[in-house]
């Protein structure tokens, strides 16, 4: 069954708001539903006794299971700031990283450029994981 990628990259965002971890969405491969969990309030939708079978349910990843964290935002500077790569491994090597990247970006001029580069590597990401776990896009 089709599953519209705007319903993909709404349960991906969900997944990856807060912290590591704390919400879990997962999605039906034969159906095509959504199941949410979240850390703060629970199951949003009853999660059938069978969610752990990976062969009919598939969950959700985040950032860093697709490499979309520090990854990517090296390949960025890489390509759209040589002369800050430097700055931006530095600024990676303490929390609170994105916030001091976003103020570099900000900077540089740099910051609807990596908005972009960062949604585009999302949206071939999860349409790579999909291929991977056999669930049909549909547009």
């Amino acid at each position: 069954m089709p599953v519209s990628f705007k319903d993909i990259l709404l349960a991906f965002e969900f997944v990856n708001f807060g912290g590591t971890g704390e919400h879990q969405a997962f999605l039906c491969k034969q159906s095509g539903a959504f199941y949410w969990h979240s850390e703060f309030t629970g199951d949003l939708d009853e999660l059938p006794d069978d969610i752990d079978d990976s062969d009919k349910y598939a969950q959700i990843p985040d950032k860093k299971e697709l490499d979309l964290g520090k990854p990517l935002v090296l390949d960025f500077a890489r390509q759209f700031l040589p002369d800050n790569v430097g700055d931006v491994q530095e600024i990676f090597s303490k929390r609170g990283a994105y916030a001091r990247f976003k103020d570099l970006l900000q900077r540089r001029g740099a910051l609807d450029r990596w908005y972009a580069f960062e949604a585009n590597a999302e949206e071939r990401a999860l349409r790579m994981w999909c291929d991977h776990n056999s669930i049909e896009v549909g547009d």
